[in-house]
């Protein structure tokens, strides 16, 4: 018994991963200090050094990560421990330290902002958090801000800061002399033009919108030269099991995926899921191309439509090509922009109306301010489908909500599914938990037991309303749940 346990132990340790390699949190006091910019700076300033710097992004954001690929070179992943789950953070970060020089980990909001928080990641990781604090009219309170920082989590290590956007030599010496025994000064990063990025209403502008992208990048990295940013922090060690191969699910299954500048949000972990499961994936672009690829399935992400309602209308061969896969009842995932494309009316910013797919009735609108943000949850027979809502827009239709998704940070629900068809709305979803959710619709195959599950005792207490109800009989198939055509599946996160 004792030489199996061994035996058994031998082989948990040849697949258990660990690696050693410099590391940070990349953080801030509050959204708007500069970290996303300091973060892209260093990735690019330590590549162009000849380093291989792996960078992830807490969080769910799309366009955070379009930059840090193009300043790394490297692959970007979102880190969650919510959404994507403990063991893949941990698993991600490790996998990506056996050959990586450097590690970074752009946070989210402020530090401690959020559950779960940027702080709250790094504890689970053992990385030490990296404050970049914007010291425009500060001068000893930076001490302060650095001390608060520092000493709110004790289980939380913050060893350096970053002082940005400083107004001469003199005040990052002012600034450096304010910091309590404990915290020094990594760098003093002066107010610059080239440490900054055209934003929009969602954040930074796309990546692939920006000719002049690589030149930005360098000329930032070497602002951060001249600030005394070129060391590497501490090395820290990192732990995981890898996780199991998924089933073949999906394989042999064509899925044709929008990307462009209209429609590009996509989480890089859902298409490797995908693509390990076997599907075959296939892009297109419905601004452009005139036809869809030979597809089994088709996914709208996200994005910006709303900047592209005339082009999207003007586009009549690819609306049509759209709705042939519809009538021809094909799965169709679409997700908030591509959500959308998917209404009769578009009304942009500027309240011009664009007459789009038609497959939903009613119109989507801007609404001129932020509409809904959080992480939303749908408790389903499989487990838990696990995504994020972040808006300007809202959607008008008779569609009636068959179900509500659970905002993890209260007790609101918000619209789900709605009437003719299969429409969840629930903002940008991440596929991993649960695994074999998404396979089943996106091979098409009728699915008997995709009932909402009932809410627990401690769920109902904090919702009077019991509003996820079991919503399908377990004996009724989704595909026969439709009127016409009575195939039609089409799932709609918004």
């Amino acid at each position: 018994m004792v030489r199996r346990y061994l035996s058994l132990l031998s082989i948990e340790r040849r697949s258990y991963m660990k690696a050693t390699v410099p590391a940070a949190m990349i953080t801030a006091p509050g959204s708007g200090q500069g970290k996303s910019m300091v973060t892209a700076a260093l990735a690019r300033l330590h590549r162009n050094a000849g380093r291989k710097v792996r960078v992830f992004k807490h969080g769910p954001d799309y366009l955070d990560p379009m930059v840090l690929e193009v300043a790394s070179g490297q692959p970007v992943y979102q880190l969650h421990p919510w959404m994507t789950g403990e063991d893949e953070c941990r698993w991600r970060l490790v996998e990506a330290a056996q050959d990586a020089d450097l590690i970074l980990v752009e946070g989210s909001m402020g530090l401690f902002d959020g559950d779960p928080s940027s702080a709250d990641l790094a504890k689970l990781m053992g990385i030490p958090a990296l404050p970049v604090i914007d010291a425009r009219g500060m001068a000893q309170t930076f001490g302060a801000v650095a001390l608060g920082l520092s000493k709110f989590d004790s289980t939380l290590p913050v060893y350096q800061v970053i002082a940005n956007r400083i107004g001469s030599p003199r005040h990052g010496a002012m600034l450096r002399e304010s910091l309590p025994e404990g915290i020094s000064l990594l760098g003093a990063i002066p107010r610059s033009e080239a440490m900054s990025l055209p934003n929009r209403h969602l954040g930074l502008v796309q990546a692939g919108e920006l000719g002049d992208l690589e030149q930005r990048l360098d000329a930032a990295a070497d602002v951060l030269a001249e600030a005394g940013l070129d060391g590497l922090p501490l090395p820290v060690t990192l732990e995981a099991e890898p996780p199991e191969s998924p089933p073949p699910l999906l394989e042999g299954v064509r899925i044709a995926i929008a990307r462009d500048a209209a429609l590009s949000f996509i989480y890089r972990a859902n298409l490797d899921l995908l693509q390990a499961m076997g599907a075959k994936l296939s892009f297109f672009s419905p601004l452009i191309d005139s036809a869809l690829p030979d597809a089994d399935a088709l996914w709208l992400p996200g994005g910006y439509p709303e900047l592209h309602g005339a082009t999207l209308a003007g586009n009549r061969p690819m609306l049509e090509a759209i709705r042939n896969h519809y009538s021809a009842g094909k799965p169709m995932l679409a997700e908030c922009g591509g959500l959308m494309a998917c209404v009769e009316e578009l009304a942009d910013h500027d309240g011009e109306i664009h007459n789009l797919l038609g497959i939903i009735p009613g119109r989507a609108s801007m609404a001129g301010r932020l509409q809904a943000l959080g992480l939303q949850s749908l408790n389903t027979e499989q487990g838990q489908l696990r995504g994020h809502t972040y808006h300007h827009s809202r959607l008008e239709t008779d569609w009636h909500p068959l179900a509500r998704t659970r905002k993890v940070a209260g007790t609101e629900l918000n619209r789900c599914i709605a009437g003719r068809g299969w429409w969840p709305a629930i903002s940008t979803a991440i596929f991993p938990p649960p695994q074999n959710w998404w396979p089943e619709f996106f091979a098409g195959r009728p699915f008997a037991r995709l009932s909402i599950r009932s809410l627990t005792m401690r769920e109902r207490a904090k919702d009077p309303e019991r509003m996820l109800a079991a919503w399908m009989q377990s004996r009724r198939s989704c595909r026969s749940a439709f009127p016409v055509p009575r195939k039609n599946r089409v799932c709609c996160w918004c």
